[in-house]
């Protein structure tokens, strides 16, 4: 006869940092913030680390910018030792640098796997945050940062009739780690934004049929995408601090210079010459061909045109390539897709467009999927439908701040952070890359170093006065909201439906998320912000008394 049964409670770590998530922010966060000497634990619900590069392994999955300005720069001898093996990385090489990097530089050690995070609440009484996964276990720390990712919770469509399909449905952004044979087999890929666009041409060389389920058709430019020569990979690390110098100068991120003239200041044969050397020489870059493409309406029409008129020449089907080109918004607005071969694909005898905007999908069947005009039979059905972007890794566990309210009831109207970094209400929380920052308007990488290095710096201000919480005060947060929302109106970006404006989930609120000021502009920001003695931050010690927060909900701006 067994004893009595007795429950134990869960073991609770204390460290003074909890990074949730195991990507590039994150690591590069582990790397320096252990540099301070700061005892760190990251959190990551994959089962290894990488990321949107762990969990994104569809054919075809490749970044769209260029593999040198996509990596690292806090080590000159990992820039110099690691060797890239193309222009643009395919995932699997993304994935090969991530670990190399973990390994090099030991991050493995503090990285606790399969642990995803359901709830984060912060103690006022202690200053420290409580940390609980899924799995039961617990941290506290006194710093929580957010590491998760612009685009890294999945949107998954839920169609009518989905569980009686007797084939095999896949999500690009969970595909399975072991291969998937598409061989003669009838393919249908619903979404054509980057993932989708990336795969298709892949996909429609190995199945038998491809039928691509189309909402909205979106602009897409060449990747250009070669191998990278032993002479070309000596040139550029010959010269690498003055690449990224380059990149940090820049609005994009991106190394390359950027064109400072209008489109509308030179003459349309100019112009043409220009674009036809852009769009055969820069991918993603082609979006700064001329410096108000985003700026000015007439502008971009020149852009716009030239890519519908790339589309008219690579699609021979009158019917189908009026399908393929992208109306009723402005070039670049939507995150264009950087493709090896998109268009052309569609010439092929086994692929065909279905229009699910004019014939929308009613219901998936045991044998495939039927739109309002036709039945499709399948044997594989792929989801390339993309993520709750920016804010929905953040929203979705439970992250409760002073006064018991949580992120999500003072995101309720829209996202509201100071500088992308920091949100009022939530004490030593910070965000990296997060809405109100350049984020997916500029290359990542650089973003994520820029906000990590800046945060380690504040951490130290902080600590060198004795100082332990760090708040974000509320009159920086209305007024950084303001700036984010006058920038995006000087742009383009409005007048698209993107996820740059929250239009990818049905009920988001819709207001623009990323920052549109640019890199360099940014990074000016930042540094004033330092010289100024951390303008917009509240430090104290822990026993001080805190302020009182105002009530949830109401315009975005309200309780900011």
């Amino acid at each position: 006869m067994s004893g009595p049964t007795t429950t134990r409670s869960p073991v609770t770590t204390e460290v003074d940092m909890v990074v949730v998530g195991a990507g590039f922010a994150g690591l590069r966060t582990l790397y320096t913030m252990r540099g301070l000497g700061l005892s760190v634990a990251v959190l990551e619900a994959g089962s290894d680390i990488g990321g949107a590069w762990f969990w994104n392994r569809y054919p075809g999955a490749r970044c769209d910018v260029e593999s040198y300005d996509y990596s690292y720069s806090f080590s000159e001898e990992l820039q110099q030792e690691w060797r890239w093996s193309e222009r643009y990385a395919t995932q699997p090489e993304v994935l090969r640098y991530i670990n190399h990097v973990a390994d090099r530089f030991d991050l493995r050690r503090d990285i606790h796997l399969d642990q995803r995070l359901t709830r984060a609440s912060f103690d006022e009484a202690r200053c420290l945050w409580s940390v609980a996964t899924e799995s039961g276990q617990r941290w506290t720390a006194r710093f929580l940062v957010m590491a998760v990712g612009n685009l890294s919770t999945t949107k998954s469509p839920e169609f009518a009739g989905q569980e009686s399909f007797r084939g095999e449905i896949y999500h690009t952004a969970r595909w399975p780690h072991e291969p998937v044979d598409l061989t003669g087999k009838r393919v249908g890929v619903i979404g054509t934004g980057s993932s989708g666009m990336q795969m298709i041409p892949v996909v429609a060389q190995e199945a038998d049929q491809l039928l691509v389920f189309q909402r909205s058709a979106n602009f897409s430019v060449p990747a250009l995408n070669a191998p990278i020569s032993d002479e070309q990979d000596a040139a550029v690390k010959a010269r690498y601090r003055e690449r990224r110098e380059a990149a940090r100068n820049s609005p994009s991120g991106l190394s390359f210079p950027p064109n400072k003239q209008s489109a509308l200041e030179v003459t349309p044969q100019e112009r043409r010459a220009h674009y036809e050397a852009a769009w055969n020489s820069l991918g993603f870059g082609f979006v700064l061909a001329y410096y108000d493409l985003v700026l000015d309406q007439r502008a971009n029409d020149t852009a716009s045109d030239f890519i519908r008129a790339k589309i008219a020449e690579a699609v021979r089907d009158p019917e189908t390539r009026e399908k393929l080109t992208p109306r009723g918004f402005p070039f670049a607005t939507k995150r264009p897709s950087v493709d090896s071969g998109y268009y052309e694909t569609f010439n092929r005898s086994n692929v065909e467009l279905v229009d699910v905007a004019a014939s929308p999908i009613e219901t998936i069947t045991p044998a495939g999927i039927r739109t309002t005009t036709g039945t499709y039979e399948l044997d594989v059905i792929v989801f390339a439908t993309g993520f709750d972007a920016i804010t929905g890794s953040l929203l979705r566990p439970e992250i409760v701040g002073r006064n018991g309210w949580t992120l999500r009831e003072k995101w309720s109207a829209g996202p509201l952070t100071y500088l992308g970094l920091g949100v009022a209400g939530f004490p030593n929380m910070f965000i990296i890359a997060g809405p109100g920052s350049p984020s997916l308007l500029s290359n990542v990488l650089l973003s994520i170093e820029q906000h990590v290095d800046w945060l380690a710096d504040l951490l130290t201000h902080a600590q060198d006065r004795g100082m332990n919480e760090i708040e974000v005060t509320a009159e920086a947060e209305r007024g950084w909201i303001e700036h984010v929302d006058a920038k995006a109106q000087q742009t383009l970006y409005p007048k698209a439906r993107s996820y740059y404006m929250g239009d990818e989930i049905p009920g988001k609120p819709r207001v623009f998320m990323p920052y549109s000021g640019g890199v360099r502009g940014y990074r000016r920001i930042l540094d004033q912000v330092q010289q100024d003695g951390y303008e917009g931050f509240v430090m104290r010690r822990a026993e001080a008394p805190a302020p009182a927060l105002g009530s949830a909900g109401g315009s975005r701006l309200a309780d900011a």
